[in-house]
């Protein structure tokens, strides 16, 4: 099964480039080299598969398109985020926890909408959806997972930040992608909880 993931997720990897060279206006070449998205999408589909399920591998696919468009432009299409709801959803629905994982997409989307409100200039929108989106897989595995990884892309973040801080390649106020921070902790939480 794992295998046939990894081959489901290259072939899913070479879409997803596509996909994210739509939004490749403001796309640097340097962000990817080679089949560095193919293999990627592979790898995230095949150990989603055999740590958290089948049902978790449509959020894997997606979540890494999310993070590699958010990652070169900056932005987090809701062309690919609203679907993403109710695709994972359906994906989760035969598990039996849809109603934990709705109330835990809401849930985030409220957190993370009042981070927003707070200091909209440190956090985009797309970010508030793409919260709701981690709340609902993250939730039907449970609320001590939905709680790591609400608070894991945070951490990934400030960590990220204060790197570009120690080696002087950025300031307090550099902005940079946050999405594919988030994504990178729930799937880190959600693959050690599986």
């Amino acid at each position: 099964m794992v295998a046939l993931m990894a081959l489901a997720g290259l072939v899913c990897g070479h879409r997803v480039r596509a996909l994210a060279d739509t939004y490749g206006e403001r796309l640097h070449p340097a962000h990817a080299p080679g089949p560095a998205v193919e293999l990627l999408t592979a790898a995230v589909a095949a150990l989603t598969a055999w740590r958290m399920g089948l049902p978790y591998v449509p959020f894997a696919v997606i979540g890494v398109a999310l993070a590699v468009i958010d990652w070169r432009t900056t932005i987090l299409p809701d062309a690919l985020t609203l679907p993403a709801y109710p695709i994972t959803a359906l994906a989760l629905w035969p598990a039996g926890e849809l109603p934990r994982a709705l109330a835990g997409a809401a849930a985030l989307t409220a957190l993370y909408g009042l981070l927003w409100f707070a200091r909209p200039e440190a956090m985009g929108f797309g970010d508030v959806k793409l919260a709701g989106l981690i709340g609902l897989n993250a939730a039907a595995a449970g609320w001590p997972a939905w709680v790591a990884a609400a608070f894991a892309g945070q951490a990934l973040g400030a960590l990220y930040a204060l790197a570009l801080l120690a080696t002087r390649r950025g300031t307090r106020h550099t902005q940079f992608p946050f999405g594919p921070f988030m994504l990178m902790g729930a799937f880190t939480v959600l693959c050690l909880d599986g």
